[in-house]
């Protein structure tokens, strides 16, 4: 009838005047019905329904008009949802009854009415996010049955129909109508009222969180329109939908290269989130900007700390509604672990006082200790508290370790002066070892008079004082102990390059030097948890005390060489074993031994200090030439073909 009617004027023909208008008033009940039918359906989610719905305006021909109407319908409503959810009248009118204000009287809470104003703002978001998710699922469903419905006669797709004139998908179309309302809406509202801007800057991940459960929902919705699908009726609907292809998308709205629908979602979220953030640095910051006073001279105290990890703790609960805030929130976290390291910073004591081993704690020393133990605090705190949180996105945690890896560096660089210092003093009194006589020959007895050295019992007293004066004050064993530990292996380090070096080296010299070997342990003992600990250092100090006594082949065959004990420490050893003219590495160079051992410190590799251990033995191959000697010193061969199986080893 459409068809015959187009382009003519069939007006005051009397003989079809009557059924005209028949079929205009039929044409209008069809639409109303379809109309009807369209509504309760969406509403019902019932895809038959839709379907028939949607075949009717196919074959009257208003099928893209109408999915536009309903579409902008949608839009519609939930602008005017959005504005009421935000009208500031409404929110702050104790009751429905209450006078109006006068013309120009802002709209506000009364003073002790916030906290009703707030409760009634949240309740209002709560349920405007129930009223987009409802319009979104709607949509969505629309959008489902027109790609799954195809016209029996043409067999044209609906959605091809409505996508025909380059109309984008409805769903998307829909949903950037709604981000934008949002946006802008909230911009208004905000701009035109302090107390929203406030609820919103100051709640803010409360309304995140809001967001974030639509979105979900929003997901969950749509893998459940795919299930209804599958499982609705045995219509000529649901054969239709068996023929087509599964359709593939059924998460809501995917992201694609220009536009990501939750960004889109989030987007008019974004200036509440960075005045968030700068409140929520302003709280980090405050209560160490108080503790640390201009001018004060003392780290906070335990109270003062607790209450700053209360605060982290605190933002980090908070913030823990949504990954990206986490990570925010995390980055203040790791600005103020900094600040607070800073501060600490400066209060170290840097003077000459702040390394002295001589006497008493100073008063720098004592300040250093306690800057320590605060850092040691914070640190251990942190780490409590990230261990704490649920479900902690890892790239905050990298962010808030990463900081609390300055504050170890910042601890360990508080005590290095204090460590050098003791670590010198170490070197100065086993150096000493030099002034004592070893040359001495066996006793009566067989035993050595003393226990042990001089020397020995200077570093074993010196050493037990610097860990009860100085280390015993810090709180951070662990700390303490890496650092000592280190310093104990270069102790041992050291005791052996000089005991190698003693010469000449008497019966009765060996027997005290190796009572001094067991006395070395009992010396390190305060600086470590066990001497055990020590791995190699100690290795060493137990594998070279019996060579002491062992000939020189049977030293050169031993398993300790190379594997636990370096060539050049025997090499350096056996030298002790020869004639004068057969000179040490130092002799020959005419250095001291303080010297020697500097040297040896520039010089770690073993490469270098075999070579110059072979230039000394090649000195003494010409000094025997030039005086025409018959014969090498017995320990000569012994030390060559050690330095050759030495090298050979390097290759």
């Amino acid at each position: 009838i459409d068809y015959l009617s187009q382009g003519v004027d069939l007006s005051g023909i009397e003989v079809i005047e009557n059924d005209l208008l028949f079929i205009a008033r039929a044409r209008l009940e069809v639409e109303n019905q379809a109309k009807r039918l369209l509504e309760q359906g969406v509403e019902t989610q019932n895809p038959t329904q839709v379907g028939t719905a949607l075949q009717v305006f196919y074959n009257l021909g208003t099928l893209k008009d109408t999915i536009v109407n309903v579409v902008d319908g949608y839009c519609t409503v939930l602008e005017e949802n959005i504005k009421n959810a935000l009208d500031i009248k409404v929110l702050t009118q104790p009751s429905q009854t209450a006078t109006r204000g006068g013309p120009g009287r802002a709209a506000m809470p009364t003073p002790g009415n916030t906290a009703a104003f707030r409760a009634a703002l949240w309740t209002n978001m709560e349920k405007l996010m129930d009223q987009i998710c409802a319009a979104c699922g709607q949509v969505q469903h629309l959008q489902k049955v027109l790609t799954k419905k195809r016209d029996p006669v043409s067999h044209v797709c609906f959605i091809e129909e409505i996508l025909k004139d380059g109309q984008s998908d409805i769903l998307y179309k829909f949903w950037m109508a709604v981000t934008e309302t949002l946006s802008s809406q909230f911009q208004s509202a905000t701009d035109s009222s302090m107390f929203l801007k406030q609820a919103f800057e100051g709640e803010y991940p409360k309304l995140l969180r809001l967001y974030n459960d639509l979105w979900k929902r929003l997901q969950q919705y749509s893998q459940n329109i795919q299930r209804n699908f599958s499982t609705s009726g045995t219509t000529d609907l649901f054969a239709e939908l068996q023929q087509m292809e599964e359709d593939t998308q059924d998460i809501f709205m995917q992201k694609s290269q220009d536009y990501d629908p939750e960004k889109a979602l989030k987007d008019s979220l974004q200036q509440y989130e960075a005045a968030y953030l700068s409140k929520s640095l302003s709280r980090l910051f405050d209560p160490i900007n108080l503790v640390f006073p201009p001018g004060g001279r003392n780290p906070p105290s335990s109270d003062e700390l607790d209450s700053i990890i209360k605060t982290i703790a605190s933002e980090l609960n908070v913030a823990a509604v949504d990954t990206d805030l986490s990570l925010a929130v995390a980055k203040n976290v790791a600005k103020t672990i900094q600040l607070y390291s800073v501060k600490s910073e400066q209060l170290l004591s840097t003077q000459g006082d702040a390394s002295q081993v001589i006497g008493p704690l100073t008063e720098g020393q004592r300040r250093n200790v306690a800057v320590v133990n605060s850092l040691y605090k914070l640190h251990q705190s942190v780490l409590k508290v990230i261990t704490n949180q649920s479900s902690f996105p890892a790239a905050a945690e990298q962010t808030i370790t990463t900081a609390l890896k300055a504050v170890y560096d910042l601890m360990g660089s508080a005590v290095q002066p204090l460590l050098n210092s003791v670590g010198d003093s170490v070197e100065a009194i086993i150096i000493t070892m030099h002034q004592e006589d070893f040359s001495g020959s066996l006793s009566s007895s067989g035993k050595p008079d003393v226990p042990c050295s001089l020397y020995m019992k200077e570093l074993q007293g010196f050493i037990a004082r610097v860990m009860s004066d100085y280390f015993r004050h810090f709180e951070c064993f662990d700390f303490v102990f890496d650092n000592t530990e280190a310093m104990a292996q270069r102790a041992i380090e050291l005791f052996i390059r000089n005991a190698s070096l003693i010469r000449p080296l008497g019966e009765g010299g060996k027997m005290r030097l190796a009572a001094d070997f067991a006395q070395m342990e009992l010396a390190v003992a305060p600086l470590c948890r066990r001497v055990s600990d020590l791995g190699k250092s100690y290795r060493q100090l137990r594998s070279f005390r019996p060579l002491l006594f062992q000939t020189s082949e049977h030293i050169a065959s031993s398993p300790a060489l190379g594997e636990v004990i370096p060539f050049s420490i025997i090499l350096q050893f056996l030298f002790t074993r020869a004639p004068p003219e057969l000179k040490s590495p130092f002799q020959r160079a005419e250095w001291s031994i303080a010297r020697y051992s500097q040297w040896l410190d520039d010089h770690p590799s073993e490469k270098d200090r075999l070579a110059l251990i072979r230039g000394a033995l090649e000195a003494y191959v010409q000094s025997v030439r030039t005086r025409e000697g018959k014969e090498f010193a017995p320990v000569y061969p012994i030390m060559v073909q050690l330095l050759q199986k030495a090298m050979s080893t390097l290759q």
